[in-house]
């Protein structure tokens, strides 16, 4: 029996810390979404990852902060005339993002040393947990690479450092959950049969589909592109978007034009929900956590599925677009556990 002091020093504890911090980052995800929908991203407009934990304390600091967000083009063109108390509300949102990135780096760091102190990280893996630390460092520098690219000239950011941003924040979600796995129910450590092989094929290859379906959920986010075509299933009466090749060359309509992002998350989202019920079809034949995390894909791509349709037709109101984005990223998390559970399948 492993007594309290023991369990401390066990893989075990190391995968329950794991998955504390995968926690976290969905935590962050959340917070950052809503930071996105409330217009909130912008209102820091310094990055000082040491003194920028702390907020404005008088109301001098906040005429201070107040006077720097005036100068960039989101107050001067959209949000002119905003109150000090209209500021506060949007500064808020994006000071919890920033902070619980610091704080990120704080639940992270500290128990390291103490698992890897204690033996309960082997030297052979500090250096893939050390990988995770600098990864969520990186993860800082793009988010402020992302805000940068609205204070000159855009009222909002970039919808390629939205996406880079997104993408980053999930590779480290997904590390996070598949390493706690493998701390908390290690392999089978047997040989692997064809059968097998072709199993975690399809766990990887859902995985990598709903990562790339919310890359191009990001997409749409950045181009606001959520606002037009706002009925189901077709597009305003079409079946494709008017206009779709404006731009040229060609190609970069995919990623600059609003009416045919919304189609290709569409259409993602189409691909999505057919691998899914094929997931759950192949899943339900299996036993244990295989099983299990099979019908966890099926009920939560049936959720989202659901929830997009009613941010689109509602013209994508906060909460439910929030909802949307956290639904999305717990798919992942169940997708990146079933892809586990078959490749160590007894």
């Amino acid at each position: 029996m492993t007594t309290a002091t023991g369990f401390w020093k066990s893989r075990q504890a190391v995968g329950g810390w794991l998955l504390g911090v995968a926690v976290v980052i969905l935590a962050m995800i959340t917070i950052g979404g809503l930071t996105r929908l409330t217009g909130s991203g912008l209102s820091i407009t310094e990055w000082d990852p040491i003194m920028g934990a702390i907020p404005p304390l008088n109301h001098a600091q906040w005429l201070e902060a107040f006077h720097k967000y005036q100068q960039i083009p989101q107050y001067t063109l959209e949000n002119r005339g905003m109150t000090l108390e209209g500021f506060k509300a949007i500064f808020w949102w994006e000071w919890a993002h920033r902070f619980l990135g610091r704080l990120l780096g704080f639940v992270f760091f500290v128990p390291f040393v103490w698992f890897a102190a204690v033996g309960a990280i082997k030297r052979s893996d500090w250096p893939r947990m050390l990988l995770l630390f600098l990864l969520g460092g990186l993860q800082g520098l793009i988010g402020w690479w992302m805000v940068a690219s609205g204070l000159e000239v855009r009222v909002s950011v970039s919808q390629y450092r939205l996406a880079i941003h997104l993408g980053t924040a999930l590779l480290l979600l997904v590390a996070m959950i598949w390493i706690a796995l493998e701390y908390l129910k290690g392999s089978n450590g047997g040989s692997v049969s064809d059968k097998d092989r072709g199993d975690a094929r399809r766990g990887y290859a859902f995985a990598a589909l709903v990562y790339v379906q919310m890359l191009l959920g990001a997409l749409v986010a950045g181009l606001h592109a959520g606002l037009v075509y706002n009925t189901w299933p077709d597009m305003n009466g079409r079946i494709f978007p008017e206009n779709a090749f404006f731009h040229a060359p060609w190609w970069i309509n995919f990623f600059e034009n609003d009416g045919l992002a919304q189609f290709d998350h569409r259409i993602g989202a189409y691909v999505v929900a057919g691998f899914a019920a094929y997931v759950y079809a192949k899943g339900i034949k299996l036993t244990g956590a295989a099983k299990t995390s099979a019908k966890l894909v099926a009920v939560i791509t049936t959720v989202q599925v659901g929830l997009g349709i009613a941010t689109l037709l509602l013209m994508v109101p906060e909460h439910l677009a929030a909802a949307h984005q956290v639904t999305a990223a717990l798919l992942l998390s169940a997708s990146v556990w079933h892809a586990f559970e078959l490749k160590h399948r007894a």
